[in-house]
């Protein structure tokens, strides 16, 4: 199944991988503790991956998303590296990941800005080392994804006991909604 079918979805897991997946739902109901569902579900996954077919596209995903993490930032600059045209690339890209290139470059982008946020708080120094044009635009993307400008983020964030640079500023970002009472804005 295309990740791009499963955007903005909640899926039953039984319905991707059947009766499998029923049984692992039934596992993790039975486990006693957090590292044992854990365990479980790595045991699963490890399990998936050795029977799994690994298209071409998903391939060619991977590839692009280590580029883009590595800091490339243009989508026609990862085709051309990885010899593919940006129009494949962004098709194979959706059907992988579930949004395009650009989209998760300005996700990555935007994580890589939160966790410099940790050891300075001169937002054109972050904006450069993060990949952003300017400060304006580190703004822009910030309150388009976020809902928020960046210091009151890092305000909210603080209020509320959040360590940037560790496991619990990663995941305020992931569910900004919950932890931060906003509304999440998907990108355009």
């Amino acid at each position: 199944m295309a990740a791009s079918a499963l955007t903005d979805q909640i899926v039953h897991l039984e319905d991707i991988w059947g009766r499998s997946g029923g049984d692992l739902c039934l596992e993790l109901l039975a486990a006693r503790s957090l590292p044992e569902m854990l365990d479980r579900v790595s045991h699963a996954i490890a399990l998936r991956a050795h029977q799994t077919f690994d298209p071409a596209s998903a391939r060619l995903a991977r590839r692009a998303v280590r580029l883009l993490e590595g800091g490339e930032a243009r989508v026609e600059s990862v085709a051309e590296r990885l010899g593919v045209t940006a129009r494949h690339l962004r098709r194979a890209f959706t059907e992988s990941v579930g949004i395009g290139p650009k989209d998760f470059a300005r996700a990555i982008r935007l994580q890589r800005a939160v966790g410099m946020a940790a050891t300075s708080k001169d937002w054109g120094r972050i904006a450069a080392d993060a990949g952003y044009y300017d400060q304006a635009h580190l703004i822009a993307d910030f309150r388009a994804l976020v809902g928020l400008t960046p210091g009151a983020f890092v305000k909210r964030a603080g209020d509320r006991g959040v360590r940037f640079g560790s496991c619990e500023a990663e995941a305020a970002l992931h569910d900004t909604p919950e932890r931060l009472g906003l509304d999440f804005q998907r990108p355009t």
